[in-house]
């Protein structure tokens, strides 16, 4: 271990003690903290030169106040909890960790997508509550039951967990639309590009893989909902903030949508009196897309290697 003062703000929602820090540890003095309020960042990270972060913020004033430290790792994907510019101004390295979580999450995806279509939830319930056994018929549904080969699934956002998805899709039997061409096109699966208004128009499913920027923040509202077809279901393992949660709402209890499918809200945790937690056919889970233990595990390991990186030196999944 050298002598690097390490801290880890909010360890818990990687590692609530299932997991071990040890790869760190080798490498730091490490103190780890399960959550952090955002006005004991300072005090606590005073002596760090190495930050990890999950979701606890830190803003530019934050770090310009923070003359020792020399680099902050994000323990996610997304670097927007991080004032990426004012650490750039500083001199201070920025690491995240793609890709560690892309299986989990486009699973995710597809278990929201199979409790809309299959309704497994609502039928074993009440099955435990007897309703089988009271049965004049050796089966019932009280629920469509929808057969996903032949629908057409649209995906926004065609990187790693984008093209993840649109495997399972096309495992199903499914048809691929994407609303861009990426960089590396997968050769393994058949997808047509069409534009965002197209793949909106056409999909039966349509599934959110992109980032939180200005230009996709609210990308579906009432203007973008109302190209859906009625029968259309929305699936969101991504960011909250993607959907205009009202226009959302509206749109299931009006009809004009059948149902969405959300692993992520626009605030984390949600106020009790959001919208969507009363809308017809919204299945919503804690934001645990990511937090499968194998994609845990590949998240500490990935966030060590990149601290390892940078003490000797080497630039790695650097954002800064």
């Amino acid at each position: 271990m050298v002598d690097v003062n390490l801290v880890i703000l909010d360890g818990y929602t990687a590692n609530p003690g299932d997991l071990s820090w040890q790869a760190l540890e080798a490498l730091a003095s490490c103190r780890i903290f399960d959550r952090t309020r955002f006005e004991d960042v300072v005090a606590r990270t005073a002596e760090a030169e190495i930050v990890l972060t999950n979701k606890t913020v830190l803003d530019g004033e934050t770090i310009a106040s923070l003359p020792k430290l020399r680099y902050i790792g994000v323990l996610a994907t997304g670097t927007n909890v991080v004032d990426v510019g004012m650490a750039r101004e500083k001199g201070i390295a920025v690491a995240n960790v793609p890709a560690y979580g892309t299986r989990s999450v486009a699973q995710m995806a597809f278990a929201l997508l199979l409790e809309l279509t299959q309704n497994v939830g609502h039928h074993a319930e009440t099955v435990r509550t007897g309703r089988w056994a009271q049965s004049a018929d050796f089966c019932y549904w009280d629920r469509p039951l929808i057969e996903l080969d032949g629908l057409t699934l649209g995906i926004i956002g065609f990187g790693e967990i984008g093209q993840a998805t649109a495997r399972l899709g096309a495992a199903f039997g499914m048809k691929i639309l994407a609303s861009h061409r990426p960089r590396h096109e997968p050769t393994d699966i058949r997808v047509e590009y069409v534009g965002l208004e197209t793949l909106l128009d056409r999909s039966d499913v349509v599934s959110l893989h992109c980032p939180l920027t200005p230009e996709t923040r609210e990308i579906i509202n009432a203007q973008r909902l109302r190209l859906m077809k009625p029968t259309a279901f929305l699936l969101n393992a991504s960011r909250g903030p993607l959907i205009n949660e009202r226009d959302l709402a509206d749109a299931l209890n009006s009809g004009t949508l059948a149902g969405a499918g959300l692993d992520v809200l626009e605030k984390e945790p949600p106020r009790p009196d959001n919208p969507l937690f009363t809308a017809n056919n919204c299945f919503i889970t804690p934001h645990i897309a990511w937090a499968t233990r194998a994609a845990r595990e590949r998240l500490i390991h990935e966030a060590s290697e990149n601290v390892r990186a940078f003490l000797e030196g080497q630039r790695r999944n650097r954002v800064d």
